[in-house]
C-alpha cells in the first residue's frame, strides 16, 4: 500500500497524542491525591499500592465500583462537568466505609467517541477532588476514545475504588434492639432517581438554563450539586466506638438500604418529623405525584448516610458528626420486629 492509501488509527477517530497530552495534563491533579502507600504515578501498565506502608497489619481488603447514572445526561447537556467527578468517587468510597473500611485507592474509567481533552480533563480533575476529600489516592485509569459508540460530545464514567480494614473490624457489628439511628444530611438528590428526575423536569416544561424552582440559580446546576462524601466524618465515628453499622442511602432510599445492614428479624422505627424535606424532593413530590412511600424508596429524601449506634453513644457520636460538620438528625431506632415503620409525615 502506497502512504497515500495509509489508512491511520488518526483517520478512524483515536486520537494517540490526545490521551498521551491527557495523561500528562492530569498527572498533577492525581499527585496532590498521594497517601501513604501510593508507590507510583500515572502511566504504568498497572498500579501500586503498599498496605504496610499505608500502616495495616492484618488487613481485609473491600473493594466497590459505581457510576453516576444519568446524571451524566444533565452534565453533558449543560456543558457543567467540573463535579461530576466527586459524585462518581462518592458513590464508590461511600459504599466502602460502610463495611468498615478506609478508602486507599480509586481508578476511573472514562470512556467517550472524540476525546476532548479540556472535558476530560476536568472531570478527571473533580475526581481527583473527591479522592483528596476522601483521603484515597488517584492511582490509575483508562480512557478509552470509541468512535460509533457513543453520540458526539457524550461520553460515560465508572469508578473503582479499594479500601481496607484490619481483621475483625468489619461493618455490620453488633446491631441490636434499641440502638439509635442518626441520619447524616444530604446535599440534595446525590446520585440516584434522575431518570424519574429528568422526566419530571420534561413534564414541567422546564430547561436546565430555566430558574430553579426550589433554589437560587438554574435549574441545571442545583441537580448537579455533587454527592456529599461522608468517608472522614464516618471513620472518625468508628474510632471513636460505638459504631454498629453504616447505611449509605442509594437508589431505594431509606426504605431499601436501611435493611441491608440490620439482622434478619430486626426492623426500624423512623420518626419522619425528625428532618425537614429538603426543597428539590417537595418539588419533585408534588410535579412527579408520587406518594409519602414512593418517594421514601426511590430518593434519599434528605439523608444521605445513616449512622447506626450504640443508645449510650448517641449523644456523643451527635456532637463529633457535627464537629465534622454534619447536620445530624435522630430518626428514631432498631426494633425487635422486622421491617421498616414510618411515623409522621414528610409531605
Amino acid at each position: 500500500m502506497s502512504n497515500k492509501d495509509e489508512l491511520t488509527y488518526a483517520q478512524a477517530g483515536v486520537d494517540i497524542d490526545a490521551g498521551n497530552a491527557l495523561v500528562d495534563r492530569i498527572k498533577p491533579a492525581a499527585k496532590r491525591t498521594a497517601r501513604s502507600g501510593t508507590m507510583a504515578g500515572l502511566g504504568g501498565f498497572g498500579a501500586l499500592f503498599d498496605l504496610k506502608a499505608a500502616g495495616y497489619d492484618d488487613p481485609v481488603l473491600v473493594a466497590a465500583t459505581d457510576g453516576v447514572g444519568t446524571k451524566l445526561r444533565i452534565a453533558i447537556d449543560t456543558g457543567v462537568v467540573d463535579s461530576i467527578g466527586i459524585d462518581l468517587v462518592a458513590m464508590c468510597v461511600n459504599d466502602l466505609v460502610c463495611q468498615g473500611a478506609e478508602p486507599l485507592f480509586f481508578l476511573d474509567y472514562f470512556a467517550t467517541g472524540k476525546l476532548d481533552v479540556d472535558q476530560a480533563a476536568t472531570i478527571i480533575e473533580g475526581i481527583a477532588e473527591g479522592c483528596a476529600q476522601s483521603g484515597c489516592a488517584l492511582i490509575g485509569g483508562e480512557t478509552a476514545e470509541m468512535p460509533g459508540m457513543y453520540h458526539k460530545g457524550d461520553f460515560d464514567l465508572a469508578g473503582f475504588a479499594v479500601g481496607a480494614m484490619e481483621r475483625g473490624a468489619e461493618l455490620p457489628a453488633g446491631v441490636a434492639a434499641g440502638d439509635v439511628l442518626l441520619g447524616l444530611a444530604s446535599n440534595g438528590v446525590h446520585s440516584n432517581g434522575y431518570s424519574l428526575v429528568r422526566k419530571v423536569v420534561e413534564k414541567a416544561g422546564l430547561g436546565w438554563a430555566d430558574p430553579s424552582p426550589f433554589s437560587e440559580g438554574t435549574l441545571g446546576e442545583a441537580l448537579l450539586a455533587p454527592t456529599r462524601l461522608y468517608v472522614k466524618q464516618a471513620l472518625a465515628a468508628l474510632r471513636a466506638g460505638g459504631v454498629h453499622a453504616l447505611a449509605h442511602i442509594t437508589g431505594g432510599g431509606l426504605t431499601e438500604n436501611l435493611p441491608r445492614v440490620l439482622p434478619e428479624g430486626l426492623g426500624a422505627d423512623i420518626d419522619l418529623g425528625a428532618w425537614d424535606l429538603p426543597p428539590v424532593f417537595d418539588w419533585l413530590a408534588r410535579e412527579a405525584n408520587l406518594s409519602e412511600a414512593e418517594l421514601l424508596k426511590t430518593f434519599n429524601s434528605g439523608i444521605g448516610m445513616i449512622v447506626v449506634v450504640e443508645a449510650g453513644r448517641a449523644e456523643a457520636l451527635t456532637a463529633l458528626l457535627e464537629e465534622h460538620g454534619e447536620t445530624v438528625s435522630r430518626l428514631g431506632e432498631v426494633t425487635a420486629t422486622a421491617g421498616v415503620r414510618y411515623s409522621g409525615s414528610i409531605l
